[in-house]
């Protein structure tokens, strides 16, 4: 199980958006804890908190310097603590790691040795420091965006250019590009509601770690409706450090889940009725491949404006798919989107249509063990001349592999090659069908077409998250 469904489940099962810091801090701990033993104290008082809350939160977030400010016997004390906590319910180690040389090893530890579920990472050497966190694909990253302590604002802040992105801002817009929305997170620390409505704005899809709220508890309510999407969820919210010290602890946490479902409620009513929402969407049937789509969108791979196309044709939007190689955990999702569609069908080599599909064809190729060919695009007048290359065998079976269809033109070329050559060509694969009857055309010409997504319902997923307006949705359903 993958931490976002690890999460959604503890969410549902508890009702609750809550998460607790284990945190072996002194100073917090209640006094009557009078062990000479500090650690058996702090143990004692940590497990004492997991049995109070652990059926009204929907994580833990141990923070992983108090634990090291104990030396070794606090790194046992973190496995102790580890090990208690509730299978179902996932672990956010808070590390803020920030260590390029480290990383590698440094994820392997949390991840495969620890046994958490996700960690908070700091972004400032980018994605090479992200990346090695991000080969385990049931595991999660929070990247901290923002932090509320007032000498970070020169640098957070920066530029006070009211026509440029602040740089906790920037974080967020390029993070976004580093992986998945099941994989990627933010971690926002802030008493203002306009700065987590902001960071909202430009990541719709991501769940955010709130953090400081209560240093304003005036706010409250306010940071909540800035931070929580229109589903009511995708925000993570921090049980204050004052309640988890009192001894009706587990009734404190359970008003603040109630009061925390409340406002919950009240977002979800106004949403379904607000003009910007088709009003009979629902979001527990989202599109199976919704990840995928609010990543071509994050990464430029799909624009809206005015776009003049090669005939000569005028469309509110443009595709562009070469991005996609650029982007490791998009074009790995890519790959998966298109294998589900291969394991369906038979054939004996894989063709890609240069130059756009070629490296699918190989990294689908690689996956399933299938060699590849591909037909010229032109002909050389020196060398072998080949018009295919790679090689096959007359009378085999070839699936080509293409990146979208608008006309169909160059996939079905492509494929009149490989039958001159004595090849078999049934089918044909895109990631996005243009539609406007272009699989009929395919059809026509002796080819079953195959996509992964239709046009329509990237924009209609894009439209359902808020990530393209009704203006750019009408501009769509007029072409």
């Amino acid at each position: 199980m993958n931490f976002l469904d690890k999460l959604n489940g503890a969410i549902a099962k508890n009702q609750s958006l809550l998460f607790v810091g284990l945190d072996p801090n002194p100073e917090m701990m209640p006094i009557h804890y009078t062990s000479s033993d500090i650690l058996v104290n702090l143990r004692d008082w940590l497990q004492f908190i997991i049995s109070e809350t652990s059926d009204k939160v929907c994580a833990y977030k141990p923070t992983l310097g108090f634990y090291e400010s104990l030396g070794i016997p606090g790194l046992e004390l973190l496995h102790q603590i580890l090990a208690v906590i509730p299978a179902d319910i996932p672990i956010i180690l808070d590390a803020k790691h920030s260590d390029l040389n480290t990383s590698t090893i440094f994820a392997h530890a949390v991840f495969v040795e620890w046994g958490v579920d996700a960690i908070t990472l700091n972004p400032y050497a980018g994605q090479d420091h992200v990346a090695p966190f991000l080969v385990y694909p049931e595991k999660a990253v929070f990247i901290l965006s923002c932090t509320s302590n007032p000498a970070a604002t020169k640098l957070q802040q920066y530029p006070t250019n009211p026509t440029e992105l602040p740089l906790y801002l920037q974080v967020v817009k390029e993070s976004r590009n580093w992986g998945t929305p099941e994989q990627l997170g933010l971690e926002v620390g802030t008493t203002k509601p306009d700065v987590l409505a902001r960071v909202r704005t430009i990541a719709p899809e991501r769940i955010i770690i709130a953090r400081s709220i209560w240093a304003d508890k005036n706010n409250f309510t306010k940071i909540l409706a800035s931070g929580l999407n229109t589903n009511g969820d995708g925000l993570l919210i921090p049980v204050s450090p004052d309640i988890l010290a009192q001894e009706d602890l587990s009734q404190q946490v359970q008003s603040l889940q109630e009061e925390v479902n409340q406002v919950r409620s009240e977002i979800i009513h106004d949403a379904s009725s607000c003009s910007v929402w088709l009003p009979d969407v629902c979001f527990l049937n989202q599109h199976p491949h919704q990840d995928l789509i609010l990543q071509l969108y994050d990464i430029g791979c799909i624009m809206f404006g005015k776009f003049v196309q090669a005939s000569g044709a005028t469309f509110p939007y443009y595709i562009d798919l070469r991005k996609i190689i650029s982007n490791p955990q998009v074009f790995n999702q890519v790959l998966s989107a298109y294998e589900d569609i291969l394991k369906t069908l038979k054939f004996d080599r894989i063709a890609g249509i240069p130059y756009g599909s070629l490296p699918t064809a190989t990294g689908l190729s690689l996956r399933l063990h299938c060699p590849m060919i591909f037909p010229r695009k032109e002909v050389k007048a020196h060398g072998t001349r080949r018009l295919i290359e790679g090689n096959f065998h007359v009378g085999e079976t070839v699936v080509v592999v293409d990146d979208i269809l608008i006309s169909g033109k160059s996939a079905i070329e492509g494929s009149e090659k490989l039958k001159s050559a004595g090849l078999n060509v049934n089918d044909i694969v895109v990631l996005i069908d243009h539609e406007q009857g272009v699989k009929d055309r395919l059809r026509e010409s002796g080819y079953q077409g195959h996509a992964v997504l239709r046009l329509s319902e990237i924009i209609e997923t894009l439209y359902q998250a808020g990530r393209i307006n009704q203006e750019q949705f009408n501009a769509f359903m007029e072409t």
